[in-house]
């Protein structure tokens, strides 16, 4: 599949803001002091809701007509990208609630009402927005749980590496549980990644003869369609070389992970910021692998012999 630049943007923008706001409320309402100061609760949310709404702008960038990106919203019960939408939007009024509440010093029931829904449809939006790829039969590396395992881990991992950064820079805490969160976090997103990629990499995918019901013989196609110039190509068709998307994969290991991994931990601020735009860097190559390697049987009437 064709990566586009607007949907890298938005899957990997908004995941880390939908951790980041999810493992904020978690600590806030549970009582991690690390998580009480409202400086440090502000910073982090107003940074999780630009990350979420630029992420959220960016993928209408991707549309054809972004005039008519309302229409996302009409077609909840059979469709995850509209469910997507509707969640994200529901998110908002809680989110602002939630914040603002903090801002104005609150306690009681408002906070931790508005703290829990905000969480619950952050993580709700970022469910719904893997299942748009894992529902899709026609790619094989797409249609398995793994795909909102990963897609969860990773903004969970994310968001605990902006959250640690956010908390030694404003709150002057280098170290503890979010520190330690953050790091083990890296670890299980890390592990999720190199599962997947083990998965993937099996033969197990549709081939030129189960696509013709020919079985017993070799198949060759006489016709193979257009091979330039068409949509078809463009999107399904997109290919890259093997031994580049092995160097990328090693690329984003160690951008998105070790680096990560090594500089939480150190005590430095700094290093942490390094750390999180490591983060964020390395997913954007994760992300980018996600629709590069992806391949969609429709390749199989365009030459290709198994996807």
């Amino acid at each position: 599949m064709h990566p586009a630049f607007s949907v890298l943007v938005f899957t990997v923008m908004s995941g880390a803001g939908y951790g980041l706001i999810t493992l904020m409320v978690i600590g806030h309402l549970s009582g991690l002091s690390q998580l009480q100061d409202s400086s440090v609760l502000l910073s982090a949310g107003i940074l999780s809701f630009v990350m979420i709404s630029g992420g959220l702008l960016s993928s209408t960038l991707h549309l054809a007509n972004p005039k008519n990106a309302w229409r996302a919203f009409s077609r909840f019960k059979t469709s995850w990208l509209s469910r997507e939408a509707v969640f994200a939007i529901l998110l908002y009024p809680f989110m602002l609630i939630y914040l603002g509440a903090i801002w104005m010093d609150m306690t009681g029931a408002v906070v931790s009402v508005a703290g829990i829904l905000t969480a619950v449809f952050a993580m709700v939006t970022l469910f719904c927005t893997s299942m748009i790829y894992a529902s899709l039969k026609t790619i094989r590396q797409w249609n398995s749980s793994l795909t909102p395992v990963n897609y969860i881990a990773l903004g969970l991992m994310s968001g605990a590496v902006l959250l640690a950064a956010v908390q030694s820079v404003v709150g002057g805490d280098l170290a503890g549980v979010l520190q330690q969160l953050a790091l083990a976090l890296v670890v299980l997103g890390a592990v999720c990644k190199v599962i997947y990629f083990f998965w993937i990499g099996k033969p197990a995918g549709s081939t030129i003869n189960t696509a013709t019901g020919f079985t017993q013989a070799s198949v060759r196609l006489l016709d193979q369609g257009h091979t330039s110039n068409s949509f078809l190509n463009d999107e399904f068709g997109y290919t890259v070389e093997a031994n580049k998307l092995v160097r990328l994969r090693l690329l984003m290991l160690g951008v998105a992970f070790v680096v990560p991994f090594l500089l939480l931990l150190s005590a430095s601020s700094a290093l942490l910021v390094i750390a999180a735009a490591s983060t964020i860097a390395g997913l954007l190559v994760e992300r980018w692998l996600f629709f590069a390697e992806a391949r969609h049987v429709v390749r199989l009437f365009h030459g290709d012999q198994r996807v």
